[in-house]
């Protein structure tokens, strides 16, 4: 005589998205959440060279109309722009990127960061991010690496590297089985094709640099980020994405 299987286990209902506006208030605030997805339509990506550029830097995307800020700890001067911008520039939500290591996870903390992104994602390494207390998007790029972070109730979470991973057509086809995760696609997403990213259900905003060029940065040319960063915080009205 063989028994029946057990019933499977109903799947959770995601959390209802944090509040719209600018306002930082709903910022982390669901469970499973972590609130950067709806701070502004694009997320800068920033590689800080010389700590001196990152108030200036800062100032001129949040008055371009994207508050959120992650600099990418891919430079020695990071934690040090890190610590600038959370300490001279309060409109601005700075985060740190490229975490890898809880050690660095603890660094960011220290240093004033209110959100954390990671390329990809252990168990160590999201235990670290979770017992920050800190906001965060740990890194997918596969079906599997999503559902393993719904079942650790983990909702929102940054694509990564979106076009080299299969771009809008692969987060669409994950918008069906998976409607629960939503997502920051990052790597290789410019001007001319953010906005097809936005317009996907499961996207909540896109991360860049192209609102940063390098040669802008050099030079310090604060009205030319502030211009391009003003056209990238446009892309949040659905009109723009004809």
């Amino acid at each position: 005589m063989t028994s029946s299987p057990p019933s499977p286990s109903p799947q959770p209902s995601p959390p209802p998205p944090p509040a719209s506006g600018g306002a930082p208030e709903p910022f982390g605030g669901a469970a499973g959440c972590s609130g950067v997805l709806d701070l502004a339509p694009v997320l800068p990506v920033v590689v800080v060279a010389d700590a001196a550029d990152a108030v200036p830097l800062a100032r001129a995307l949040v008055a371009g109309g994207l508050p959120a800020i992650e600099v990418t700890l891919r430079t020695p001067a990071a934690l040090d722009a890190v610590r600038a911008i959370a300490a001279e520039v309060p409109e601005a939500v700075v985060g740190a990127g490229t975490v890898l290591t809880p050690g660095q996870v603890a660094e960011c903390r220290a240093a004033g960061a209110r959100f954390l992104v990671s390329p990809g994602w252990t168990d160590t390494l999201l235990a670290a991010l979770r017992g920050s207390g800190l906001p965060f998007l740990p890194g997918v790029s596969t079906a599997s690496e999503v559902v393993a972070l719904l079942e650790r109730g983990v909702w929102e979470m940054k694509f990564f590297p979106a076009r080299a991973a299969g771009g809008t057509a692969y987060l669409r086809s994950l918008a069906g089985p998976l409607p629960q995760a939503r997502f920051c696609p990052t790597g290789g997403i410019g001007a001319d094709d953010a906005a097809e990213y936005l317009a996907l259900p499961n996207v909540g905003c896109v991360g860049g640099s192209w609102m940063v060029p390098p040669e802008a940065v050099a030079a310090r040319d604060w009205a030319r980020v502030e211009e391009l960063a003003r056209a990238a915080a446009r892309l949040g009205t659905p009109g723009d994405w004809a």
